[in-house]
């Protein structure tokens, strides 16, 4: 006779906290909160909420919480619904407040671990639609190993002339030029953000909403669905469900987060031509996973992996323009196909990645978006891995090939993001300048703010083909042109970005995989000599706490990397 199936204890976390006399007082705290008798024979499921009405890719994801929790409930479950922060890129962007946005990660990992861990949830539904909150949501999942579902609060619709975040950014630079009226200026800002939702390009919160869906942590195209739409609602009601599934047969993230999972996740962000983030948020989650992914693992996976959908901010279309044909489902079934996905990866909807994919039909004929296997926009990954004198522990471009393949300038060296945007917009960056914007590294910003505004600037003031630009901080998803971010080691740790100076010669390489400067190793150590270290921006508080702790954006740029004790261990 065949074995029986060990049955699942779907209560493993919740009924420590509920069940006996001794447990009486926490019945009694939960009767307040609208525990019923009933309730605490349930499993308890989470509802990890990031609303919050400071930005557009927050805004209403308070119902979509509550459609969650509603799904739980009519599974079977408990749902408690809890929120954490999130802060906007878009509004702190070329502001010291900025520092915060990398640091948010951490937080809102920390946070959703924290009550978990304490309210002794048995499953979590965590709903994120900011560029930080997604993958601090997944950290969170990937740690606490409970049965879990990641849901996208999607993407946003495009305003006028479908512009979006990026067309403001850049219409400040052709402002600066004298190639954008005010009349023009005020427009833009009045009508590119017309409601809910997350940056309408294949930035970075499109790109992490469809990396977790090809590492199986959302269902089925939850990463692209308009914010306000039928499909979004549903996708919440379904998670919902689906977390109590998880939990009466077993299913945790880590089961779910291989090795072979990470490298879907990569494919398809590479396919999408998705952001540099995916880089450093990818390794967070990776290590959050107790898994193991190095730079060299994006290098090794993109050469194999074409460019397929034309998508902004180097593409023309966006984000919405992909939902309507049908999402990233197609797309990754013509991976699969092409055997460029493992479809053997379990999911959260107790299926295959295969499974899933059996029956997604293609793309209708005609569409311009998603090129096919045959015509890709590359041929291999965009996200170029370079290691030079420059980059000893590596470095992240983003090279769509559109901008060339290799650059060679004069360094126009700037010591803060404020002084580069002052320096490009009053004119002292000329065609044939590396732009080099240094000491905004995890520890040095502290928290790597992103350079959407030089770049955008770069771009608004027509210097886009003519200009490339290096940093140790990183880049928004918008960002575009020949860039290059995460110069390992940093600036702040004396690192060579730290030795350059205004017109040192700059060879960024992306056929040879190469950053370099043109100067001796006896050069570069005679320079570290004179070298000295800046003072910490912040003594006290977040800031301080983040720089102390954090790791290399070579590593994630994380703060929580296990500490090994070589200690002789105790008897």
């Amino acid at each position: 006779m065949p074995k029986k199936s060990k049955s699942v204890d779907i209560r493993p976390y919740s009924r420590l906290v509920v069940d006996g006399v001794k447990q009486t007082p926490s019945r009694a705290m939960l009767r307040a909160v609208g525990f019923v008798d009933g309730d605490f024979d349930k499993p308890q499921v989470g509802i990890a909420s990031t609303w919050s009405n400071l930005t557009p890719c927050n805004m209403h994801i308070n119902e979509l919480a509550r459609l969650a929790a509603d799904g739980a409930e009519a599974a079977g479950a408990k749902a408690i619904t809890f929120n954490t922060i999130t802060v906007s890129d878009g509004i702190s962007m070329g502001t010291p407040g900025m520092r915060y946005s990398l640091v948010s990660r951490e937080v809102i990992a920390d946070s959703i671990e924290t009550v978990v861990g304490a309210q002794g949830f048995d499953g979590v539904v965590a709903i994120g639609g900011c560029d930080k909150n997604m993958p601090g949501c997944m950290m969170a999942l990937a740690r606490l190993d409970r049965p879990a579902v990641f849901v996208y609060g999607g993407t946003i619709r495009p305003g006028a002339d479908q512009r979006d975040i990026v067309s403001v950014f850049e219409a400040v630079g052709g402002y600066a030029m004298g190639t954008v009226s005010e009349q023009t200026l005020k427009f833009v800002e009045r009508t590119a953000i017309p409601g809910p939702g997350s940056c309408s390009g294949m930035y970075t919160a499109n790109t992490m909403a469809s990396a977790i869906e090809a590492l199986g942590m959302s269902l089925p195209n939850s990463s692209a669905q308009d914010a306000i739409s039928g499909q979004k609602r549903d996708d919440c009601a379904r998670a919902g469900a689906a977390v109590v599934n998880l939990i009466k047969r077993g299913i945790t993230p880590r089961k779910i987060l291989t090795r072979r999972a990470f490298e879907n996740a990569i494919t398809v962000a590479i396919a999408l031509g998705g952001s540099t983030n995916a880089v450093l948020h990818l390794m967070a989650i990776a290590s959050s996973a107790n898994v193991k992914l190095t730079l060299d693992d994006f290098t090794r996976v993109g050469k194999r992996v074409p460019v397929l959908a034309d998508l902004r901010p180097s593409g023309r279309y966006a984000m919405s323009e992909l939902v309507a044909i049908g999402g990233i489902q197609p797309l990754m079934k013509t991976l699969l196909d092409a055997r460029l996905l493992h479809g053997d990866c379990l999911t959260v909807t107790g299926a295959t990645l295969a499974e899933n994919l059996r029956d997604v039909a293609p793309y209708a004929e005609g569409q311009q978006i998603v090129r096919p296997l045959s015509a890709p926009i590359k041929k291999d990954s965009h996200l170029v891995i370079l290691y030079g004198n420059l980059a000893p522990d590596g470095a992240v471009a983003k090279i769509t090939g559109k901008e060339g393949l290799r650059f060679q300038g004069k360094a126009r060296v700037f010591n803060s993001e404020e002084a580069s945007l002052k320096g490009i917009l009053d004119g002292k960056v000329r065609a044939g300048d590396v732009v080099v914007i240094r000491y905004e590294g995890p520890k040095g910003g502290p928290g790597m703010r992103e350079m959407l505004s030089p770049t955008g600037a770069i771009m608004g003031k027509g210097l886009g083909n003519d200009v490339a630009l290096i940093t140790d901080g990183r880049f928004s998803g918008g960002s575009h042109g020949f860039v290059v971010g995460h110069l390992s080691p940093e600036a702040a740790l004396g690192g060579p970005i730290a030795l350059v100076e205004t017109g040192d010669i700059i060879t960024i390489d992306a056929e040879r995989r190469e950053i370099t400067v043109n100067l001796s190793a006896a050069e570069l150590k005679r320079r570290r000599k004179s070298w000295v270290a800046p003072k910490p921006y912040a003594r006290r508080g977040a800031l301080a706490k983040y720089a102390r702790q954090v790791s290399s954006a070579s590593l994630g740029a994380v703060t929580d990397l296990e500490q090994i004790d070589h200690a002789k261990k105790r008897p």
